[in-house]
């Protein structure tokens, strides 16, 4: 057996086969994981006084962002969206407007999501601000 396993592997057939064999193997585990990140539809609104310069993404229980998902600014009165592959059923929306500060909310990416900020929604703009 051992003998035969190294013809195969010194054989140029046999070299390919296993190539195609490690190719196919790799399709497939990538095929299997962008399958199991359902992509989720996010309409943000911006019904504030405020512009909105970017919005992040996060695990609910992670404080490291993900990059900017919004192509330039949410102006107030406006509206943006874009489509998120998320693999945990909720996700954390971060938005950072023109002060620096910053909202954030919760959903749950089972289903498009909708966040609309007004100027009540609460802001985080850091200690000293």
């Amino acid at each position: 057996m051992k003998n035969a396993l190294a013809v195969i592997l010194n054989s140029r057939k046999g070299s390919l086969a296993i190539l195609v064999g490690l190719l196919v193997t790799l399709t497939l585990a990538t095929a299997r994981s962008e399958a199991s990140n359902p992509t989720t539809a996010v309409t943000v609104t911006n019904n504030s006084s405020w512009e909105i310069t970017a919005i992040y993404l996060s695990a609910t229980t992670d404080d490291n962002w993900g990059p900017n998902q919004l192509s330039g600014s949410i102006s107030p009165g406006g509206a943006q969206s874009f489509s998120v592959s998320w693999q945990q059923s909720t996700v954390k929306l971060i938005a950072e407007d023109q002060d620096g500060c910053f909202l954030s909310t919760t959903a749950d990416t089972s289903s498009a999501i909708s966040w609309t900020i007004t100027s009540s929604s609460s802001r985080n703009c850091g200690a000293g601000q």
